[in-house]
């Protein structure tokens, strides 16, 4: 692969990562939720995620989203109401009367144990990304643009998939941190349960929007 396509891959994915979208509603909603361990486990699951899809597109096994609507409807109606449930349970959470407990980094967080919101929130945006069937349509699709005769499919696919994945941890650590940097502000009660719902109302019109999507 030469300097330039790489080049020309990574300006083009980092664009997408930049783009706000379900990945950075839910790195903000479970910083202020939980704080921010979880917002970088939340990044770290969204970005794990890539690899499978570049996985899947070298083994050819999206092409099954793309050739099959029924298919592609079941893996989209699983994403969307995931997302859907995400916004719920943010929608719940602002309607909760008690303040919010600190944890280890100045941040609200929910009562459930430390070990618990990391695992739930490294596997919510493990998820949100692996059952997006529009980040595997965008791999199958993208990725052969990049391959030429002879090459090593599975080899450049996870080169890519790492400058994104790099890309992606870099500005959704940086949201990260700019969220938990403006607690002070955030914590307030009032300000809190009104991001919350309001990114919960986002996630549940993401889920809604790939619900009815058209699938061709």
């Amino acid at each position: 692969m030469s300097d330039s396509q790489i080049v020309t891959f990574a300006v083009i994915a980092g664009l997408l990562t930049i783009t706000p979208g379900v990945d950075t509603m839910l790195v903000i909603r479970n910083v202020l939720a939980r704080g921010r361990t979880a917002g970088l486990l939340t990044t770290a699951g969204i970005c794990c995620g890539l690899f499978v899809h570049a996985t899947l597109s070298a083994l050819g096994l999206s092409l099954i989203l793309v050739r099959s609507a029924t298919a592609f409807e079941a893996v989209k109606l699983i994403g969307a109401v995931y997302l859907m449930w995400l916004g719920v349970q943010a929608v719940r959470q602002s309607l909760r009367r008690e303040p919010f407990p600190a944890d280890e980094d100045g941040v609200a967080a929910a009562s459930a144990p430390a070990a618990d919101h990391n695992r739930t929130s490294f596997l919510e945006g493990f998820l949100s990304n692996v059952l997006n069937p529009k980040v595997a349509v965008f791999y199958l699709a993208f990725l052969p643009q990049f391959m030429s005769a002879g090459d090593w499919v599975f080899g450049k696919s996870v080169l890519l998939a790492t400058i994104h994945f790099a890309e992606g941890v870099v500005w959704l650590s940086a949201l990260t941190f700019f969220i938990s940097r403006a607690q002070e502000w955030i914590r307030r009660p009032r300000v809190r349960r009104t991001m919350e719902a309001a990114l919960g109302v986002v996630l549940i019109g993401f889920g809604v929007r790939l619900a009815l999507e058209r699938t061709r």
